[in-house]
């Protein structure tokens, strides 16, 4: 059994999620300590039961420890069974997490299966539905892992209360990618959604990042949607989506009680305008998010991110325990990287 160390790398959450995935996959069981052991609330989170949950119905795997507050755990994976399942959180916890952990071994089973996540929708610290939609699933899309989503509630903090569908068609082979570079820019689409709150949040979160957009790039198109979200919370997204003539890079913000409509886009443009001072062309939340997909394609890959970051290390890290491959990488956060994943050698 694999024996995984908790608080290595970032730390959190992401090092027992991507374990999870990589155990149905490769069918390997392991043990895990010091779950967040250095976060202000150590251990398992509801958010992270969740996912422990779901992969274990999806696999009638075995587990020990999987109680809120646990900081150890010991998981035995059993076969993939795809189905229709329902996951329900019972918080704000970020209902895109637990997708990332089941999508995977889901996908590649050999029939369909049919999700309903309930949860947080657009959550701090976690990919919003809109970042998946446009962006993560447009990626894996290219990476030969086809699904669709679907959004029935937005769900915010700290009310939750959100819905999410997911269909995964199965008998997915992921495959390489090589993108070192990203081209010129070719557009900018851009969505400024707001939930049970007035219009003019969201014309005013247009309008600054329109303003700002255009200070950066005067000679590109860019167009922002407004949205009203169906929800139970209160709450309000930017998102823009840059697209370049080899790649896509995308970029959200949330906003909050007390934080300016205008402070949102200035958080979105500012990723936008990090992202432009490089020559990357994956954005550094993304780098992450496809790093294990491209660990189990045939075949090397390579990308050049715009930054390196701790979770992309840690990802790196958590891979190697469960997979055949060599992942290259600048191991200095912050910096550019190119990042190449390949089997490794006999």
């Amino acid at each position: 059994m694999l024996a995984i160390d908790g608080s290595m790398g970032e730390g959190g959450g992401q090092i027992l999620r991507s374990a999870l995935s990589l155990s149905l996959i490769s069918g390997k069981a392991f043990r895990i300590y010091n779950i967040r052991a250095a976060r202000p609330t150590p251990g398992l989170r509801p958010q992270h039961l969740a996912a422990v949950n779901a992969v274990a119905r999806i696999s009638g795997a075995a587990v020990e420890g999987d109680r809120v507050g646990s900081q150890q755990l010991t998981f035995s994976p059993g076969p993939v069974q795809p189905g229709r399942y329902h996951f329900d959180i019972g918080t704000a916890g970020a209902t895109g997490l637990v997708l990332q952990t089941v999508l995977l071994p889901l996908a590649m089973a050999d029939s369909s299966s049919q999700l309903k996540i309930t949860g947080g929708t657009h959550v701090p610290w976690s990919p919003s539905f809109h970042y998946l939609d446009w962006h993560w699933r447009h990626y894996l899309a290219r990476i030969g892992i086809p699904f669709e989503l679907i959004l029935h509630r937005a769900g915010f903090y700290p009310q939750g209360g959100g819905e999410i569908e997911v269909l995964i068609p199965g008998k997915s082979v992921p495959h390489g990618i090589h993108l070192l570079r990203r081209g010129m820019l070719r557009k900018i689409r851009g969505l400024s959604a707001v939930a049970n709150l007035g219009p003019d949040i969201a014309e005013r979160q247009r309008s600054q990042a329109l303003r700002r957009i255009h200070s950066l790039t005067p000679h590109v198109n860019a167009e922002i949607t407004i949205l009203s979200l169906p929800a139970y919370s209160r709450g309000t997204l930017l998102l823009l989506l840059a697209e370049f003539e080899e790649a896509q890079a995308c970029f959200a913000a949330l906003g909050e009680r007390g934080k300016p409509a205008e402070r949102v886009a200035d958080e979105a443009c500012d990723a936008f305008a990090a992202f432009l001072a490089s020559d990357g062309a994956i954005d550094p939340w993304l780098a992450d998010q496809i790093l294990l997909p491209l660990a189990l394609a045939d075949g090397v890959s390579q990308f050049r991110t715009s930054a390196v970051t701790e979770h992309l290390l840690t990802n790196a890290d958590v891979i190697g325990y469960f997979l055949p491959v060599n992942i290259e990488l600048d191991r200095k956060p912050g910096l550019v990287s190119t990042v190449t994943v390949s089997p490794a050698r006999s």
